[in-house]
């Protein structure tokens, strides 16, 4: 092959450039050119020239044996050997019949036209894009890793190309710069990219292809490919039983528009550029399309959380240069906290709901006392949000602001019987990790542990402030950027398991303790709220549950399906059709009324709400309950079926228990529509508010089993 600059060869070759006819050529317009050589062999060689003040130049090749048929390309000298070679750029032939009586071989000068002069000056370029992240409330992210991705999509199917990474600084701030080219081969451009499936293309393909029933959609694949519109495509010389190749990549375009005589006409699959309503050639796409996506070391998993995601949904075309940008998270990022520049106390949140929403505390209602929500739910609304209980592990938030001159927090709890305070039950305090960041630690993110410590007879746990005080450093944002604590559990007080408590409403208090320097605490002090002299107080009330079969109705077959607890607890003792006693796995006729008695209790009082349906055949179902009647066979009991009807009903707050009832549907032919075995699923829940799950954790199943129409 060619041999290095200042090597001299047997066989010389001389590639002359003529850029005359490009014009006049302004300052921010000139480029040098690099000319590429390739064997049969596919071994290159490369040479970069500038044009003389005549807009000529040559580049001169050295070879020590005939090289035979070399393949020339030329183009900007930004473009690597590789990129030059796969691009739509200047391009000719050497045939090795040149070599068989001379070694040495001047070509034609290669005529450099306008348009490649032109665009090449576009075809690699530098592209910035710089912003910031930020959490919801606006507060930095810091030690975030940003990554910029190309999208690009065709039909049903997306690709990302990832261009740039940077790690965000403690504002939030990065910057990412990246080159970028095209006018590729289009079986190159293809050969490099990895597809997936889009879930988002399908619903907007999907919901377009249904405006046409009888349309022949076949079977779709994981990778691009012609499947789905096979039975479109009969009469078309393009590949359907297979998934595309990077050789198919340029034969798409001449189907496109025949493909649109045939499917539904889409404006906004146009506007989306989604083929083949939208023309496709992403080898020439000059101005990259840009999604982002931002990991994180975040909370005590030790992975990387991913806090935005985005999807062809959230692309910005064409994007400018510098692009500007800020990313918002997702609420499981780390950020940083909000420092209340006061230093005082007050005891702020449960579970992240603010104590002003749980009864008995400063801005809540007096009742019902250590209820989340009082009184939010409207007696007679179908609705169960409100009144509601803690259960399972609860954090304890406090503001944001220094704790001066504590170093442990202590909680105590008032017992009505002694009219003492008096410590926690054994084990309702636990240990937890705060989380900081160090820039050029590595890894920079730590998640120091503050643990329940017994000291002096009391079971306390470190002052983020302490902590501080022992690390012998500043700390942000008194002392520069050394360490700066992120916001998971950065205003924790406390983390308790409600579950070694009883069932009931107490009321806690934060005692700050002092260290006396030779491993005990000295100086208690109730810690009191900010601006006053009025001691901390908040106050709960737990509920939890019990699962056991010791005590549980042996009737109700609880294990798999039913769970062995009675809060709450489902049953389904009898099915009637047409006054007949239907057991489970029996079959009946569904003629004459429908009669189901059926119980949901739970001994606390705090029902959210329960179901009825009956499902058969092939994912059908059917709410039972709005077919029908539901009266009540327990004295003094609420039919609800929920919370807020049940208030309206008569029940008062914050208790509805539930009982024994009877739902009666005229005629039973509505409820069983056909000849099936039908399965009756009775399901209810529980407003309590478990390990600051929102949803309704506790809750139960009975499943009832028949026959209706079956001979």
């Amino acid at each position: 092959m060619a041999n290095r600059a200042g090597d001299k060869g047997k066989y010389h070759l001389e590639i002359p450039l003529d850029a005359t006819g490009v014009g006049e050529i302004g300052a921010d317009e000139r480029q040098d050119l690099r000319v590429v050589i390739r064997d049969a062999a596919g071994t290159t060689s490369s040479a970069v020239v500038a044009l003389g003040k005549d807009r000529r130049a040559s580049a001169r090749f050295d070879f020590d044996a005939r090289p035979g048929a070399l393949s020339v390309c030329v183009g900007p000298a930004t473009a690597t050997d590789e990129e030059l070679l796969q691009s739509q750029t200047l391009k000719l032939d050497v045939r090795g019949r040149h070599w068989s009586r001379r070694p040495e071989l001047t070509l034609a000068p290669i005529a450099i036209a306008p348009y490649w002069w032109f665009w090449w000056l576009r075809w690699c370029r530098e592209f910035v894009i710089r912003g910031r992240v930020v959490c919801p409330d606006g507060n930095p992210v810091p030690g975030a890793e940003v990554c910029a991705f190309d999208v690009d999509w065709w039909f049903l199917w997306s690709s990302s190309q990832q261009v740039g990474c940077a790690t965000t600084d403690v504002s939030g701030a990065f910057e990412i710069r990246f080159r970028w080219c095209c006018g590729t081969s289009p079986w190159w451009w293809w050969s490099q990219r990895v597809w997936q499936l889009d879930e988002i293309l399908q619903d907007r393909v999907g919901a377009v292809l249904a405006d046409r029933p009888g349309l022949e959609i076949g079977q779709v694949g994981h990778q691009p490919g012609l499947s789905a519109l096979a039975g479109l495509l009969k009469d078309e010389d393009v590949p359907t039983a297979r998934p595309l190749e990077a050789a198919d990549a340029a034969k798409l375009e001449g189907i496109r528009g025949r493909l649109l005589t045939k499917l539904p006409a889409s404006e906004e699959l146009a506007r989306l550029h989604v083929w083949p309503w939208w023309p496709w050639w992403p080898w020439w796409d000059c101005t990259p399309d840009v999604i982002f996506k931002v990991k994180q070391a975040c909370h005590t998993s030790g992975g990387l959380t991913t806090v935005v995601d985005e999807t062809v949904s959230d692309t910005r075309w064409n994007i400018p240069n510098p692009l500007d940008v800020t990313l918002v998270t997702s609420d499981e990022a780390c950020c940083l906290p909000r420092h209340d520049p006061d230093d005082c106390f007050v005891v702020d949140s449960v579970c992240g709901i603010p104590l002003a929403s749980v009864g008995g505390n400063a801005g809540a209602p007096a009742s019902p006392a250590g209820y989340a929500y009082p009184g939010a739910v409207v007696a007679g609304t179908a609705a169960s949000s409100g009144d509601r209980p803690f259960g399972g592990t609860v954090t304890i938030d406090k503001n944001p602001a220094d704790m001066v001159g504590i170093d442990y927090v202590e909680l105590e709890r008032f017992d009505s019987g002694s009219a003492t305070w008096v410590p926690l039950p054994m084990g309702a305090e636990l240990g937890f990790a705060r989380e900081y960041w160090e820039p050029g630690a590595t890894p920079p993110t730590k998640f120091p542990d503050f643990p329940v410590l017994t000291m002096s007879g009391h079971r306390v746990w470190k002052t983020r402030e302490r902590y501080e005080d022992e690390s012998g450093v500043a700390w942000y944002p008194d002392g520069g950027w050394s360490r700066a604590w992120l916001s998971p559990n950065f205003s924790l007080l406390a983390y308790l398991d409600t579950t070694k408590f009883g069932d009931r409403t107490y009321q806690f208090r934060a005692v700050g303790w002092q260290d006396d320097g030779a491993g005990g605490l000295k100086n208690p002090q109730v810690m009191q709220l900010c601006g006053s002299d009025e001691e901390n107080r908040f106050v709960l009330t737990f509920d939890n549950r019990a699962v056991t079969a010791i005590g549980h109705p042996a009737s109700h077959n609880c294990g798999s399906v039913h769970t062995c607890t009675l809060e709450p607890d489902t049953h389904i003792p009898a099915v009637r059709i047409n006054g007949a006693l239907v057991d489970p796995c029996d079959t009946a006729k569904a003629t004459g009324p429908l009669e189901i008695d059926f119980e949901v209790t739970d001994p606390d009082g705090h029902l959210a709400a329960y179901s009825l349906i009956a499902t058969w055949g092939l994912n059908r179902s059917t709410d039972l309950l709005s077919l029908g009647t539901v009266t009540a066979l327990s004295p003094s009991t609420q039919v609800g079926p929920t919370y807020g009807e049940a208030l309206g009903q008569g029940a008062t707050a914050p208790t509805w228990k539930g009982g024994m009832y009877r739902l009666t549907i005229a005629d039973a032919a509505t409820a069983f529509t056909e000849p099936c075995c039908y399965q009756l699923e009775l399901r209810a829940s529980k407003r309590t508010i478990v390990s600051c799950y929102g949803g309704n954790a506790h809750d139960n199943l009975t499943e009832y089993s028949l026959g209706v129409g079956i001979c």
